[in-house]
């Protein structure tokens, strides 16, 4: 520094010492923030302008900031006043200088300085007062008033009226562009033109050039008292130094001028007595300290800094050899130990990162610490919305919480956003400093604001962000969180602020009518984009999600049409259902067929499961939900004939009231049934409509997954309700045995169906199972009789088998175990491999068969009864089955209608055959049967009565009637006949020539009289079309038609037909519903209503309810009255023809899957894409977009496309770029050619030219450099590039092209960067090239040659075996014997290492309970990389060691961890993890797996473990222990102090002093050993007579302390006042220390003190 101090005087006049002796006195070469001080006055360039404050660019880096209340006294006297005025941003820029004063240095926690200024004139200028002001004088003022002939200005000068003319300030006020006037508050750099009254009134101006002009002059008067940062003077250099220059200006004032602030052009070339021209840049007001600048921007006041573009800030670089770059001693190192000045000398190269950039020193501002250049933020503008960040905890405020990102950067998480459910209470959660885990929902770098999100779904959801409007394309699916939910829908809101309106018929499938009860506030949905007006911001959104829309990680399948039949086979079984593969989808299509959908009955569910195994095939299963990821398949016959028979409802609109439909239950509540119909439809059956019988209980009746038969009761289209009746006397036929002998007999077929599986098995029982029928007579031994009568009995026909008899069915008999008997079979229970039998005599008694009739009526006994049927016993002695339920709600019964075993009953035959189950079918006789039956109530039977007569007509076929149009719909039109009876007028009956896009329903009007012949009629339950011989068409609603001739074709070949349009276009399923009469309806798939691109883009748009359309029939549904239509004709798929079509699938590198009108699917081939070839070709395309195609070919099926603009407009005649090449004889040599890498091989790099042709590049025409390593070329040419190549040569007989990529040949950059540094291709190398291959050749061949002379000569050895004599055998047999010998020897020898498995497993034999064997056989087992033979031994090892050895057990453990964690996967790990922790003390096993991840540099991993220990195990002491171990290992060591302060809170308080000792040690031994000792010292102060604390803290300064360190300890513990047995103790130790570190000086003063201790001791006692 002495250097320094000399060269760079203090400032200020000089002093006739100094010229003297020519020495300068004290200085500080840089202006340090620590050098400010209150009043210092600093040139200062803004930086950044918001509303409240300017961000002040200063001087050697430094950076202030002026709140809006320093700006000057006028604007304040606004600002209180809450007047309109102009904003800081209006007045200010960034770039503009100011002249400013500290106001005060602040230092915060951190230890950084805030520097608070001020650019008030009142402020800067207060050195100055009247008396002083002359004409030229460069100063600085704020616009107090506008007058009409100028502006008042504010020069901060007591009794000074300063005024500018307004037409000096015009020029100005143009040059700046901030309005017709200059504003209140506006800063200027003003130039006295002229003062009068002694300086109490100042003409001034501010014309740029007279500013630009101004120089401070001897003249003007200045003083050190009033010099102004900003004035321009003339100076003379006095010294140059490599640091700076002094130098003299204004006579007698000395400044400084330090090497950052030299003109760049002149570096450091400056001369002494030089003149040179230097503006102030700082005064410092005590020591009066100049500082100037001679860099040119700012010598011409008025004008500004360079600026560099943000652009270049945050980048990094390396080799930034200094020049014209700031680098602060903070960022050199990470701290100041590592910092080595050696490192930078000129000319040294380093890698940095700009983090800033000075205004005022016109340099950018670096880091070269690693942290801050790997940083992926540094400033706001690096945040963008959706990045996912780390942060801490700052602060928890009532509006959210406060997370810093990083150093500059902090971010707010809403009270809404703080967990995916709303917290009360955060800070239970959250602590000040936890580090968190963000995703930014919005960021504001003009504002600096930033919002952020904890919410788990929406950090981890991998789908598309939505940050804007425009990016939201219909069908797209994201994530988003509820905001608002209200009656009309929910508001969901994305990121940016984005918001859009799910509706209510949006939100779920089935009705929803409170959303605000079922979705709440701050919820994380997933919903789909039905529609978007980005001009608007208008979005309208569905939780409903499309059923295409695939999921990640699965292949897409092709959506199954709801209630299509397939073919399954079983994958898998699991507890609720099967897992299932669709075989038409060739087993790709994963569905999933629940238990409660493989029957109607819901005894053969639970059967069928069971008996299903892996492998086996369902035939005729029906598709009835397809979501996209999950299809839900059906296998009830009941249902799957519905949907044939088309006797369901597709959607809300088609539910009449009185329609029966079959479903099945969805839910059972306490209050009623929900039931499911096939389309997705459910309705509500409420408690009292439910059962004719009383409920008590709705569990009871229904169980979720039965078959029901629903009476619809009524409808509510406001909330999308149905109710709906299961009453038996409601919903049956009125013929119960008709009904329930249907029941039974798909029963039988059912279990008929389950014994054809089971026979197939090999299993004995099930064949055995298979065997028995109801009614074979068995030979069975007694085995056992039981306490309540039944007996078990055994057989060689049962074996595995239980076979019983109860009490009422082993008759009057008396047995015993051991005894023979006869037995008849009844029943045989599959499920439970029961068999029921009967010994009673009158079952067994030979009878004469005789012949039974159909519905021939007999009395007979219950004999058995099952879950859905009972086994009874006719007269005629043979057996038959007869249902339990008449209906499939017949599910209830009371005690006293129950059947019961010996009861007598009537029955009626309804199958005389004795079917494959050994018995016929009967039903209970309805006559006779005891059924319980509710009174009804007047009301209903009234009810019933009135709808009967609404309906009842004497109306017929080609009868004219005469009526009034009630009402006019898009489809039809409703038509009062009489004051009871009303008919429907389709629209296909009311035209005959029906002109296309018309709307015949808009001829008719509401009152209009009409008259119309009947031609039909439609059933009041079903609405189905009903034929004229019908016996209920009497009790239609009669169909009506008012054209001129009525026609009845019903013969649908292809042929056109006009039908109407019933519906909105159907988005998700992506078909138009039309009706062409009132029974025949269709469907026109997407591809199927226009050829123009333009109506399939937006078909919603083009097609309306009611119109009248031109369609061509292309097939039939399940029954002729579903269509299928076409609206553009039979479409052609044949070569040379243009078509539309749907992009279906992108293929990376390949090309696109398209989708054809018929559903059949085309190729686009990467080479038909365009006529120019992109190096993106895929990135204007997406799925489901609308393309026209140019049909290639249609051969086999396979359907090739083509997308070029040349094919699909010919008369085009824009220029081809990349033209067709079909063959090679399309390619000539010399041509240049472009196409995408389609591989790299050890021959080559082959290269596609076009779909089908592809040509070869040699590496030696890849690049002009040599490459040992093929893996670079598959690096910088992987698959897709897209590259230019010359065609070298053509061989048109083998179909070869070779090509090269050679910069000379393409003319363009090499594919090999020159950066690599690789050698040049050289002729000797291609020569050595191609002799390598020559010689890799000969060696392969003479490899074969000798291996088949070995094969040759092992077959002659074979054939002629050479034979032994009696000597030479002998001498074999001894030499057999030795080796024996040694072996033996040598598995005898103590010391002998174990060599191979067979050795280890003898030694594990011999001490099965060591673990260290068996550590070392697993490591035998690793050095041979065998991994499960290791995991195979370490199994062993767990089961063979002696559970009392708890230690050897656990070292296994630990071994068998870190082998998972070295060679297994995180899942394996965990489930050994698992196991572990059950078998071993849990905090063992949790201490070595996080000793396992510390070792294995697994950090993030080891701290999340950590953080689990702490919860599961924070009353362990050793836990907090050993985490502060694992933080200041990792150099975390405020993390560390964070942690005591949560350790001391969680354990007990007789633990805290131990724990902070603890705590110390360890800082002293990792961390920071300052902080160490004070810990030391504060718990020693707070526990004086802890002596075992003082020995610690003696031992460890003694190792690591200074000797006076040490010394203080033991001085402090010998003045205590212990007990003298402890002081004896530390004055001993005190002693030994002396002795062996002091002299004899300190061993006598030791001496000494413990003497005067003895004294004081003794004196005490005496007194």
């Amino acid at each position: 520094m002495a250097s320094i101090e000399e060269n760079f005087p203090r400032g200020g006049i000089q002093k006739k010492t100094t010229e003297k002796t020519g020495k300068i006195s004290h200085c500080v070469l840089f202006l340090f923030s620590q050098h400010l001080c209150e009043g210092m006055l600093l040139l200062g360039c803004i930086k950044e302008v918001s509303d409240f404050e300017l961000v002040i660019s200063l001087p050697n880096g430094l950076t202030g900031f002026v709140p809006v209340t320093q700006i000057s006294d006028a604007y304040s006297k606004m600002l209180s006043k809450q007047v309109d005025l102009h904003s800081l941003l209006d007045m200010y820029s960034p770039g503009m200088l100011v002249r400013c004063i500290v106001t005060s240095v602040e230092k915060s926690a951190d230890g950084r300085r805030s520097i608070k200024l001020s650019i008030n004139p009142k402020n800067v200028n207060r050195g100055l007062n009247a008396s002083a002001l002359t004409s030229g004088m460069l100063l600085s003022g704020f616009v107090s008033s506008a007058e009409d002939h100028g502006y008042l200005i504010d020069i901060g000068v007591n009794g000074t009226h300063a005024f500018l003319p307004r037409q000096k300030a015009q020029n100005y006020i143009k040059a700046v562009k901030r309005g017709p006037d200059l504003k209140i508050g506006q800063n200027l750099n003003c130039v006295i033109e002229q003062v009068k009254n002694e300086g109490r009134i100042v003409r001034l101006s501010v014309d740029r050039s007279e500013v630009a002009a101004s120089l401070a002059t001897e003249q003007q008067n200045w003083t050190l008292s009033n010099l102004l940062p900003g004035l321009v003077v003339k100076g003379k250099v006095q010294k140059v130094n490599p640091l700076g220059i002094s130098l003299t200006f204004l006579s007698s004032f000395t400044g400084i001028v330090d090497f950052m602030h030299v003109d760049p052009d002149k570096s450091m070339n400056y001369s002494p007595n030089q003149v040179v021209k230097a503006c102030i840049l700082s005064v410092h007001p005590t020591s009066k300290v100049v500082r100037l600048t001679l860099r040119q921007s700012f010598l011409n006041p008025g004008g500004s800094p360079n600026q560099l573009s943000n652009d270049r800030i945050r980048g990094s670089g390396g080799g930034v050899n200094g020049e014209g770059f700031l680098q602060a001693l903070k960022h050199l190192s990470k701290n100041r130990k590592s910092f080595k000045p050696a490192a930078f000398k000129a000319g040294c190269k380093h890698k940095c990162r700009i983090i800033d950039y000075s205004l005022m020193d016109e340099m950018c501002i670096l880091s070269l610490k690693y942290q801050v250049i790997g940083a992926r933020f540094l400033q706001y503008q690096d945040i963008h919305t959706g990045d996912v960040v780390q942060g801490r905890v700052l602060a928890l405020k009532p509006i959210g919480m406060q997370v810093k990102v990083t150093d500059g950067i902090k971010g707010l998480v809403p009270s809404l956003h703080l967990a995916d459910v709303i917290l009360k209470q955060p800070e239970k959660k959250y602590n000040i400093g936890d580090e968190v885990k963000c995703r930014v929902l919005e960021c504001n770098p003009a504002e600096k604001k930033l919002f952020l999100t904890l919410k788990k779904t929406l950090i981890q959801s991998k789908l598309p962000i939505l940050s804007k409007y425009e990016d939201a394309e219909p069908g797209l699916i994201t994530h988003g969180f509820v905001v608002c939910a209200r009656e009309f829908g929910c508001i969901v809101k994305f990121y940016n602020d984005v918001k859009g309106l799910v509706p209510k018929n949006e939100l779920s499938a089935e009705p929803i009518s409170c959303p605000d009860k079922v979705f709440q506030e701050g919820q994380v949905v997933k919903v789909m984009v039905l529609k978007c007006e980005p001009e608007q911001e208008r979005l309208l959104l569905s939780f409903k999600l499309s059923s295409t829309s695939a999921p990640e990680g699965k292949s897409e399948h092709t959506p199954k049409k709801k209630q299509e039949m397939v073919d399954v086979k079983v994958l898998k079984k699991k507890e609720n259902g099967l897992e299932v593969s669709i075989l038409e989808d060739e087993g790709n299509v994963i569905a999933s067929l629940p238990t409660v959908y493989l029957s109607d009955f819901v005894a053969n569910c639970k059967l069928l499961w069971h008996c299903l195994q892996e492998g086996d095939v369902l035939p005729r299963v029906m598709c009835l939900s397809d979501k996209g990821d999950r299809i839900i398949l059906c296998r009830k016959s009941a249902v799957i004939s519905a949907v044939q028979e088309e006797q369901v409802v597709r959607n809300f609109s088609e539910i009449q009231p009185g329609m029966l439909l079959t479903g099945y239950v969805r839910n059972v509540m306490h209050f009623g049934v929900f039931v499911e119909f096939p389309f997705g439809v459910t309705g509500l059956a409420p408690k009292v409509s439910m059962s004719d019988k009383f409920v008590t209980d709705t569990k009871d009746h229904f169980v979720v997954g039965q078959t029901v038969i629903a009476k619809v009761m009524s409808t509510d289209e406001e909330k999308q309700r149905v109710l709906l009746n299961l009453k038996v006397s409601e919903c049956s036929s009125g013929n119960p045995a008709a009904e329930s002998f249907s029941l039974l007999n798909q029963y039988f077929k059912e279990v008929k169906e389950i014994r054809n599986l089971l026979k197939r098995r090999e299993s004995g029982i099930a064949r055995s199972l298979c065997e028995l029928m109801p009614g074979k007579e068995l030979q069975l031994v007694v085995q056992d009789v039981k306490e309540d009568g039944s007996a078990l009995f055994s057989g060689s026909c049962v074996k595995g088998l239980t076979v019983t008899a109860t009490r009422y069915h082993l008759g009057d008999k008396s047995i015993a175990p051991g005894e023979k008997t006869k037995g008849l079979v009844l029943h045989v229970d599959v499920l439970t491999s029961k068999v029921y039998v009967s010994l009673r005599e009158e079952l067994l008694k030979q009878r004469p068969k005789q012949q039974l009739k159909e519905n021939s009526q007999h009395s007979a006994i219950v004999q058995h009864i099952a879950e859905e049927f009972a086994i009874v016993s006719l007269e005629t002695g043979q057996l038959a089955a007869i249902p339990i339920a008449s209906h499939f709600n017949d599910t209830f019964r009371f005690d006293s209608e129950k059947l019961k075993v010996g009861q007598t009953i009537y029955a009626t035959l309804k199958m005389v055959k004795v079917n494959d189950h050994g018995v016929v079918l009967a039903v209970q006789d309805p006559a006779k049967k005891n059924v319980f039956v509710r009174v009804r109530k007047e009301s209903e039977t009234t009810l019933e009565e009135m709808l009967a007569a609404a309906v009842t007509h004497s109306l017929s076929v080609g009868d004219i009637v005469t009526g009034t149009v009630k009402s006019v719909k898009p489809t039809h039109v409703t038509v009062a006949i009489d004051d009871k009876l009303t008919g429907s007028i389709h629209a296909s009956r009311i035209l005959d020539e029906v002109p296309i896009d018309s709307f015949p329903t808009h001829t008719l009007k509401a009152g209009q009289k009409v008259t119309a012949r009947v031609i039909g009629g439609r059933d009041v339950n079903t609405h189905r079309y009903l034929p004229i011989t019908h016996p209920h068409f009497t009790r239609s609603i009669p169909e009506l038609s008012i054209r001129p001739r009525v026609f009845s074709t019903r013969s649908y070949t292809v042929f056109l037909f006009v039908c109407f349009v019933s519906s909105q276009y159907n988005v998700l399923k992506n078909w138009l519903e039309v009706e062409v009469s009132p029974d025949i309806r269709g469907r026109v798939p997407h591809l199927m209503l226009s050829p123009s691109t333009k109506v399939l883009k937006h078909p919603e748009k083009n097609f309306k309810n009611g119109q009248a359309l031109s369609a061509t029939v292309t097939g039939t549904g399940v029954t002729e009255t579903n269509l299928f239509l076409s609206l553009i004709g039979i479409p052609s798929l044949q070569q040379g023809t243009i078509t539309v079509g749907v992009i279906a699938k992108m293929i990376p590198h390949v090309g696109l899957t398209i989708t054809l009108p018929g559903g059949k699917t085309g190729k686009v081939s990467i080479f038909h894409l365009s006529d120019k070839y992109t190096e993106n070709p895929l990135s204007d395309f997406k799925v489901g977009k609308v393309v026209r195609c140019y049909i290639l070919a249609n051969e086999n099926g396979k359907i090739q496309l083509s997308l070029r603009q040349s094919r699909l407009n010919p008369r085009n005649s824009s220029k081809v770029e990349d033209p067709e090449i079909m063959s090679t004889k399309d390619v000539k040599k010399g041509q240049l050619v472009r196409g995408y890498v389609k591989s790299v091989t050890p021959s080559g790099v082959f290269f596609g030219l076009s779909a089908s042709l592809q040509g070869r590049i040699l590496f030696q025409n890849v690049s002009i450099y040599y490459v040992q390593k093929h893996s670079l070329y598959e690096k910088y040419l992987p698959e897709g590039k897209f590259l230019t190549a010359k065609v070298l040569g053509v061989n048109k007989k083998e179909n070869h092209i070779e090509l090269s990529l050679l910069p000379e040949d393409t003319g363009m950059p090499s594919v090999l960067p020159e950066s690599l540094g690789l050698p040049r291709y050289s002729a000797e190398e291609e020569k050595r090239e191609e002799e390598k291959r020559e010689e890799d050749k000969e060696k392969k061949e003479e490899h074969k040659l000798k291996t088949k002379r070995r094969r040759k000569s092992s077959e002659i050895e074979q054939v002629q075996p050479k034979k032994q004599t009696k000597k030479e055998k002998e001498l074999e047999k001894q030499k057999k014997e030795k080796e024996l010998c040694k072996l033996e020897a040598a598995l005898m020898d103590p010391s002998r290492q174990p060599q191979s498995a067979d050795d280890f497993d003898r030694l594990v034999l011999s001490s099965p309970d060591s673990s260290i064997l068996w550590l070392q056989y697993m490591a035998f087992h690793l050095q041979a990389t065998e991994i499960e033979k290791a995991r195979a031994v370490a199994e062993r090892a767990l089961k063979t060691i002696c559970f009392r050895e708890e230690q050897e057990k656990l070292n296994v453990w630990v071994a068998l961890l870190n082998l998972e964690n070295m060679y297994g996967t995180e899942e394996t790990l965990m489930k050994v993890f698992e196991r572990a922790v059950q078998y071993n003390e849990p905090l063992k096993v949790f201490q070595h797996l996080c000793d396992i991840y510390a070792n294995s540099e697994k950090y993030k991993q080891a701290e999340e473990l950590y953080h689990t220990m702490l919860r599961r195990f924070r009353q362990e002491k050793s836990v907090w222990l050993k985490y502060a171990s694992f933080l200041l290992k990792q150099g975390q060591t405020e993390a560390t102090h964070r942690l005591l302060e949560r350790a001391l809170k969680a354990l007990p308080t007789k633990e805290h002093v131990d724990v902070i000792s603890r705590f110390a040690q360890l800082e002293f031994r990792f961390g920071d050993t300052e902080h160490a000792k004070a810990l030391f010292d504060s718990t020693l102060n707070s526990y004086p007579k802890r002596t075992d604390i003082w020995s610690i803290y003696m031992d460890i300064m003694i190792k690591h302390g200074s000797q006076k360190e040490v010394r203080d300890i033991f001085e402090k513990v010998i003045h205590l006042n212990l007990a003298p047995k402890k002081m004896k103790f530390f004055f001993k130790r005190y002693l030994d220390y002396e002795k062996k570190y002091g002299t004899e000086e300190t061993i006598l003063a030791v001496k000494t003190a413990a003497l005067e201790y003895v004294e004081a001791k003794s004196s005490l006692a005496d007194a």
